[in-house]
């Protein structure tokens, strides 16, 4: 008996230390994100021309103290300090408007919303912060469950006959609670079914909630089945003679106009330019292709945001969009996060990887994991690289650029050989075969100048996205690159074969109407004018012994 106690006090001292300890923690990282905070307002004033990178900075600022503030509020509830301070005010109307706040994320992701209070206005006693919190929990749990189409969730609200109790039910038809898991989801840091549906949990959410209702003196109860949906209800006491004198607020009403906008603090308007559409019209056909793959959209935001500057940006909310964007769009490298809904980052890059068309596409994944096993499972997948979160977008971007570097040393080497000199090549591998028949369809249609992209992807058998990704791969060019490329090199070759050839004559047999723009295009390729180019091919055959 003794040693039972002894080991039960022991348990209950651990668990006081982990909660001093995760008090400490949260306070002191509230300090930095406070300065962080000042400081980007008064950059705000100072340099008014970023607003969008102050906005994200805001918006995470701000969700960093939330998760903060869930954090503490969990722990002061597991050692009895949480407390409760209600005040007088609409409670009907203070839920609806805080409801509110919660509409730009359904909107986002096409999920109805409807919100019915019966009646409309009710006097009653609440502790404002206590209902943001559990109303929050309950919706965000919702609508991360909630991803089949034409899904729906309702917030209803209503009393009893003696108008001294708030009744709150959240219900969706989302995915439901399997029945082996409905006796655990109130634990503190269960996952629940987070990873079988791939989508973001801490485990804190619905215990914490539970806490809330509990120390209001209410209930919560859930009825589930899968694949139908979820229903919670929640049963709050809001008469004055529910509470405690400590526990209520003479002073102030509630007030509506002052919700907290806990539910989801980013604007709307700023999410719906996320899709697989470059960042801008860049027309330099040489500026690489980049497919971000990510499920948060700030995250994707700040990433496009710094990224679009150096490449070509196009971007997806998880796997099975990206699948569709590789499959319709040229895409040089693929950086994607690990865990997403639909399809996460490990089946997208074993899916890329195992299929023959795309499987030659660098994928760098983004994983908050760090422990070995799931390195190794990236690199196993397939993966060329990986980047742990946190992670510097310096970190990122150098990265990207190794297999840039890597792709345009393989170009350079293609551009230095002479047509005579790849025609003399031992074709011994596939790629070698296919730069081969590429060639040839080019050299086929050389005095063409309306052969472009889409008649040579035809005359090769496949889409114009497979052929760049392909030729992007085995030369490190472009397909308007590579045609150019072949263009030029057979220029030389014909000038070679006669150095007294016009350079009108010689543009026109290499496909170009324009020879100012034979000329432009020559220069950019071999370094100096077609004249000079001719000009040294008479100094070098005037300098050559006369058999």
């Amino acid at each position: 008996m003794t040693r039972h106690l002894y080991i039960r006090n022991q348990r209950l001292k651990n668990k006081d230390q982990l909660n001093m300890i995760f008090t400490s923690i949260t306070h002191e990282l509230l300090t930095p994100l406070t300065i962080i905070s000042a400081s980007v307002e008064n950059l705000r004033e100072r340099e008014p021309g970023y607003k969008k990178e102050f906005d994200l900075m805001d918006l995470n600022i701000q969700r960093s103290v939330r998760l903060l503030q869930q954090i503490l509020e969990a722990s002061k509830a597991s050692d009895g300090r949480l407390k409760l301070l209600v005040a007088k005010g609409d409670v009907m109307s203070y839920i609806r408007e805080t409801a509110r706040c919660i509409i730009p994320l359904v909107m986002k992701k096409g999920i109805q919303f409807d919100v019915r209070c019966n009646p409309k206005s009710m006097i009653g006693w609440i502790d404002t912060d206590k209902i943001d919190k559990i109303i929050f929990n309950l919706l965000s749990n919702a609508v991360k469950f909630s991803d089949k189409t034409n899904a729906r969730i309702l917030l209803d609200v209503s009393t009893n006959n003696y108008y001294d109790e708030v009744i709150i039910v959240v219900e969706d038809n989302g995915c439901g609670i399997p029945k082996n898991r409905q006796n655990n989801i109130f634990e503190t840091f269960y996952d629940g079914e987070y990873r079988r549906f791939k989508v973001i949990g801490n485990g804190i959410g619905l215990s914490l909630t539970r806490d809330l209702v509990r120390l209001n003196g209410g209930t919560i109860t859930f009825e589930s089945k899968e694949n139908i949906g979820t229903k919670f209800i929640v049963k709050l006491p809001i008469g004055k003679e529910a509470f405690t004198p400590e526990q209520i607020d003479e002073s102030n009403m509630v007030n509506i106009d002052n919700v907290q906008n806990a539910i989801f603090d980013f604007p709307y308007s700023t999410t719906d330019t996320f899709n697989a559409e470059p960042t801008n019209q860049e027309t330099d056909d040489d500026k690489y292709r980049l497919l971000l793959v990510e499920d948060n959209t700030e995250l994707l935001m700040l990433m496009k945001l710094l990224l679009s500057a150096k490449y070509k940006i196009f971007t997806a909310s998880n796997g099975i969009e990206a699948i569709n964007v590789i499959q319709t769009t040229e895409i040089d490298i693929i950086v994607s996060d690990v865990m997403m809904p639909e399809m996460d980052g490990w089946e997208l890059t074993n899916k890329v990887k195992s299929d023959s068309e795309y499987s030659h596409l660098p994928i760098i994944l983004l994983t908050a994991r760090t422990q070995e096993e799931d390195r190794k499972k990236s690199l196993l997948v397939g993966a060329d690289d990986y980047v742990c979160k946190p992670f510097k977008i310096g970190d990122l971007q150098l990265r990207i650029e190794n297999i840039v570097t890597n792709r345009r040393r393989i170009q350079s080497e293609f551009s230095s050989k002479s047509m005579e000199e790849i025609e003399e090549e031992q074709i011994t591998s596939p790629e070698q075969e296919l730069v081969a028949k590429a060639i040839e369809c080019v050299k086929r249609n050389i005095s063409d100048s309306e052969y472009d992209r889409n008649s040579f992807a035809a005359d090769m058998g496949m889409s114009s996205s497979s052929l760049y990704n392909k030729l992007r791969a085995t030369t490190g060019m472009s397909v308007s690159s590579f045609i150019r490329d072949i263009r030029m090199k057979e220029a030389c070759k014909l000038a070679k074969k006669n150095p007294s050839i016009r350079i009108s004559e010689l543009a026109y047999l290499v496909g170009y109407k324009d020879p100012k723009y034979f000329a432009t295009s020559f220069k950019k390729e071999m370094g100096m004018q077609p004249s000079e180019y001719i000009e040294k091919l008479f100094s070098s055959n005037a300098k050559e012994p006369k058999s």
